[in-house]
């Protein structure tokens, strides 16, 4: 299966089960990989043959700035139904949401959470 990547990108929003992160809000990175079958794409140079990054990043941001959600794990799985209406051809779905500052006491870069689905998941 080929993949597309789209790393890095950076929101805000107002997820979590403390009451300070649903007011206060808090910055999510996500990468985002889909799985599908780009030969034809690289075939004929032909942008219809295959998913535009742009829409990814789009569904991506729609999600993780709308609808408060309590849990990371929640907003990744959002993203990924998201993700897969945005066409057929997307088979798979691996989404990292990575939450900067989280409210807990300690000394670390990040948490995190990454999930992997296939259509078949979400028929």
């Amino acid at each position: 299966m080929d993949r597309i990547h789209v790393t890095g990108m950076r929101f805000y929003g107002y997820h979590g089960v403390f009451a300070e992160e649903t007011k206060l809000g808090q910055r999510f990175n996500v990468d985002l990989s889909i799985g599908l079958a780009l030969a034809e794409a690289g075939r004929t140079d032909d942008l219809t043959k295959s998913v535009n990054y742009a829409e990814l990043y789009e569904a991506t941001k729609r999600v993780v700035e709308g609808e408060p959600l309590q849990l990371v794990e929640a907003l990744a799985d959002r993203i990924a139904k998201e993700v897969f209406a945005l066409d057929e051809r997307i088979q798979e779905a691996s989404i990292k949401v990575i939450k900067p500052d989280p409210p807990i006491a300690g000394h670390y870069e990040h948490v995190a959470v990454e999930i992997n689905r296939l259509r078949e998941d979400y028929a």
